[in-house]
């Protein structure tokens, strides 16, 4: 019963008044990208772009990102839930609502939100609910947070061309991905920035579903 009960805590959102507490102040975090060395919080120049995704552990996800021309900088983070600067530790047990996501700094001159939406679809599979492949739980749940009108408007129009996409290529699975206004996010501890770039070998459970994106 009480491997159960673990599972159902990680699978199932909470209600924000039973959420973990969390703290006033900012967890320590890294100051500076460790492939390029550009500031992790800002200030970003003017005219660049942000943008929110979450397709299970951000280890492959802020990689996926970071190597696209006309990205500026990324960071690996929390959004979605209740709990204030919450750390690691307590978002993998589901008690804060947050899942996995990755800040993406963009030129719009260089590469559009469709080219991010494209790589969003294609490297993870956006039907698995509260999980991703072995990774399970809300923390690991596919999510699209948006920055204004259009990006709302341009998310929910490729989703469902995507929807399109996979039902011609014969899956019946339905796209389960939370797409919601930005909220608060939260940067994650130095560990996790750009971990894979200070571990090559380090775990990366991404797998798309084999499925192209057309048209972002």
């Amino acid at each position: 019963m009480f491997l159960i009960d673990m599972f159902n805590k990680k699978t199932a959102m909470p209600d924000a008044d039973r959420a973990l507490p969390g703290r006033a102040e900012p967890i320590p975090t890294a100051e500076t990208h460790f492939v390029n060395g550009k500031p992790l919080k800002g200030p970003y120049p003017e005219g660049l772009e942000i943008a929110y995704f979450g397709m299970g552990c951000f280890w492959g996800v802020e990689r996926l990102f970071w190597k696209m021309p006309g990205v500026y900088v990324t960071a690996a983070g929390y959004a979605g839930g209740f709990t204030p600067n919450p750390t690691y530790h307590e978002t993998v047990t589901g008690q804060t609502g947050h899942t996995e996501v990755v800040l993406v700094v963009y030129d719009p001159k260089i590469v559009s939100y469709e080219d991010l939406l494209r790589v969003f679809w294609e490297e993870h599979d956006p039907t698995q609910g509260m999980r991703q492949g072995n990774d399970i739980g809300t923390t690991y749940r596919s999510a699209i947070y948006t920055v204004g009108d259009a990006q709302a408007e341009t998310a929910k129009a490729s989703r469902d061309r995507y929807q399109q996409a996979l039902t011609d290529a014969g899956l019946k699975s339905k796209i389960t991905t939370e797409i919601a206004p930005a909220g608060a996010f939260y940067f994650a501890e130095d560990y996790h920035q750009q971990y894979l770039a200070k571990n090559p070998g380090g775990y990366c459970g991404l797998r798309g579903t084999g499925v192209a994106c057309v048209g972002g």
